[in-house]
């Protein structure tokens, strides 16, 4: 009997998991001060959850810094550090012209 009620909460404890959805979209602002060293770049605190209100708010910080002339950014979606790289790794970049 308690073999019967594990095998079946095993099951439904991995079938909930396969049924979960599609995964929520975050997506991260990269700003690049200086468009030339790409190596040196600033990440947003705030995630968002579209592509268009991460390059918007890019913009927005780039024009408050005041270096449009020499700045550009890239928003990464579902991004996470990897302790091991010590760098952020995202599932996709995209430039400020890509879609």
């Amino acid at each position: 009997m308690i073999k019967n009620l594990l095998s079946v909460a095993f099951a439904s404890i991995l079938l909930t998991g396969c049924i979960g959805g599609e995964k929520k979209e975050e997506w991260s602002a990269f700003i690049y001060p200086d468009k030339q060293n790409t190596k040196r770049n600033m990440k947003s605190p705030m995630t968002f959850s579209s592509l268009k209100e991460c390059k918007e708010a890019s913009l927005l910080q780039i024009e408050k810094q005041g270096i449009k002339d020499s700045a550009t950014f890239k928003c990464g979606l579902n991004c996470s550090f990897h302790d091991g790289m010590k760098l952020e790794i995202c599932e996709k970049m995209l430039a400020p012209t890509e879609k």
